[in-house]
């Protein structure tokens, strides 16, 4: 019976009910100090994200239930659709390469893996290409509903240790019709704007977004 029957919620409930504060504030969103600047990020541990999935729904219930229209971007399922779309002699190429250069080597294994990724995840025609078509495809169908929209993107483990967030919202910019982006980072803050990917790799401090918590 020591066990409480609601679980108090910790440092990614406050975080969540810090953005949500600013993204219903009364003169429109601000979940940045940047005018016309519209992106955050929730950063959460890793072994967060279960706790994370029950904030991200209980934030999309409140503002759903408020007007609010709340949709997620997978990019672990944007990047399988654009292996897919490279096709199975492709894939089975890049498998079988993987595979004699880790006999060989690891780090070799992995860097080859690396570069053949790195055109499907970087730049403007990587993954940041999808997530702004999904985003601006959404506001063509409801362009009054822009300043109650509000755009999650996650799975970002999924793609550990290719990806890198601060490239990804760079390139976002100027791409979503002005909706809110929020990330969900999987990591390890690291001072005042610093991010961790997965809490394992070197710091990035490119960060232009408001960082929650």
């Amino acid at each position: 019976m020591d066990t409480p029957l609601f679980p108090q919620r910790g440092r990614l409930g406050e975080a969540f009910d810090a953005l949500r504060r600013d993204l219903i504030h009364e003169d429109g969103p601000r979940i940045s100090t940047m005018r016309n600047y519209r992106f955050a990020i929730v950063q959460y541990r890793p072994e967060e994200e279960f706790e994370l999935r029950a904030e991200v729904q209980r934030l999309s219930s409140e503002l759903t239930a408020n007007g609010w229209v709340v949709f997620s971007i997978d990019l672990q399922q944007i990047l399988f659709e654009r292996i897919s779309q490279q096709g199975e002699a492709w894939f089975d190429r890049v498998v079988q390469m993987e595979k004699r250069l880790a006999q060989i080597e690891a780090d070799r294994g992995l860097n080859y893996v690396q570069s053949r990724l790195a055109p499907l995840i970087e730049g403007l025609d990587g993954i940041a290409a999808d997530c702004s078509r999904t985003i601006r495809t959404y506001v063509q169908q409801n362009p009054d509903k822009v300043d109650r929209t509000l755009a999650l993107i996650g799975r970002a483990g999924a793609l550990y240790p290719f990806f890198r967030s601060s490239a990804l919202l760079r390139h976002l910019d100027g791409r979503t019709e002005h909706v809110p982006v929020v990330l969900l980072y999987p990591g390890e803050r690291r001072g005042a704007t610093g991010l961790s990917y997965m809490g394992l790799l070197n710091p990035d401090n490119d960060y232009r977004p408001r960082i929650y918590p």
